[in-house]
């Protein structure tokens, strides 16, 4: 999977067009991605990521970086051995193609907005 491009609440993923948050998994997109608090990413917001245990989940924590990522999240995806990187979304979709182009098993939590 590859991330054409990337503006403030769009983003295009092998030529398809998002405008709301996504989540990138086993080659699927997940579209409308909804949190249980906006700018904040709970473990139970990765569910479908925790379950299936990609090697690393890029997190992108919107325009400016503003969502946050609480210790309780970072712990449950330690726990699973998935190690995190997070940026603002920009960052985010640059270091995600880096990671699928080598051929990495990796996830991504994207948020388009803030």
């Amino acid at each position: 999977m590859h991330i054409d491009s990337y503006q403030f609440g769009k983003i295009v993923i092998d030529g398809q067009s998002y405008t709301s948050d996504i989540i990138i998994l086993d080659d699927a997109v997940q579209s409308e991605w909804w949190r249980k608090q906006g700018h904040s990413l709970a473990s139970e917001d990765l569910d479908t990521i925790l379950k299936a245990k990609p090697s690393v989940l890029v997190v992108g924590c919107g325009a400016s970086g503003l969502m946050e990522i609480p210790g309780q999240t970072r712990q449950a995806l330690k726990e699973r051995n998935i190690q995190l990187e997070a940026f603002d979304s920009y960052k985010a979709i640059r270091k995600f193609n880096e990671l699928s182009e080598a051929g990495v098993n990796v996830a991504a939590a994207l948020h388009l907005t803030c």
